[in-house]
């Protein structure tokens, strides 16, 4: 699924001959993980149909945007909420982001008021799909109202995503010591979350603040060692810090663990830009 947002903040100058590349955008899993959230979300608690039509999003996201289709036609009251979910998600599986916002925005006003976690959820879904569509002013109209609704429901994790998207919505709109403030509150919500601390070692790192930077990269690295875009952002934490032996090992690395990757293609343009060893 393409995910390409185009959120990041300048990286600043290089400690080396030629300027590090900017790294890819690191919300370019965001969709795909919003996806599988909301495919993975209602597994458990929800009625049999939804779970059963969410699970048919990953394995046959075209067949389930026809099911969730039909029963949407026939579906009454609440369980229009609940096959406009599985519609979006499955829209979203193929890179349908306007159609499936709409899709989740529509979902989340056909729940019950009084069902706060399902508007939530199905809000936070409508907020992040409009990220993914460059929209993020409009996301983030969404998010504020469903980072209310999680917190009236007591739903810790569905409100530590919604700080994850909220942080990049708020750097897309140029309002850094806001989107600082929402990876705050998404690492005390999700404090095992490697993305929260990923993000918050990238805007650490291009604000200028390398210790704070190099502090929190190594807690995503504890928490995910093996994800490639903790290596690349370690690597350029490393290298922004004149340490460049250190940035190299972490580029390395990640060409070690995918190396038939985009990372690992980046990882060696990052090589490529340092001083011979």
């Amino acid at each position: 699924m393409t995910l390409l947002l185009a959120l990041m903040l300048q990286v600043g100058p290089a400690p080396t001959s030629e300027p590090i590349p900017a790294l890819p955008p690191e919300m370019e899993q965001q969709r795909a993980d919003r996806a599988r959230r909301a495919a993975a979300a209602e597994d458990v608690v929800a009625p049999s149909r939804l779970a059963q039509c969410l699970a048919r999003t990953r394995r046959d996201p075209g067949g389930a945007v026809e099911e969730a289709e039909a029963w949407l036609e026939s579906a009454r009251g609440a369980q229009r909420g609940d096959a406009g979910q599985c519609l979006g998600v499955a829209q979203a599986q193929l890179g349908q982001g306007a159609a499936s916002a709409e899709t989740f925005l529509a979902a989340r006003d056909a729940t019950p008021e009084g069902d706060l976690r399902l508007r939530a959820l199905r809000g936070a879904l409508a907020g992040g799909a409009l990220l993914g569509e460059g929209d993020p002013a409009g996301a983030l109209a969404l998010l504020d109202v469903a980072r209310e609704d999680a917190r009236a429901a007591g739903e810790g994790t569905i409100a530590g995503q919604i700080a994850l998207d909220r942080a990049i919505a708020l750097v897309a709109l140029d309002r850094a010591d806001e989107a600082a403030q929402a990876l705050a509150a998404a690492r005390a919500a999700l404090p095992d979350n490697a993305q929260a601390w990923l993000l918050s070692a990238t805007l650490s790192r291009r604000t200028g603040d390398l210790a704070e930077a190099q502090a929190r990269i190594e807690r995503a690295a504890e928490l995910a060692p093996r994800d490639p875009a903790v290596g690349l952002e370690a690597g350029v934490i490393a290298a922004m810090a004149g340490r460049d032996e250190a940035a190299r090992r972490s580029w390395l690395s990640v060409i070690e663990m995918a190396p038939d990757s985009p990372a690992a293609a980046r990882a060696q343009a990052y090589i490529d830009r340092l001083e011979p060893a």
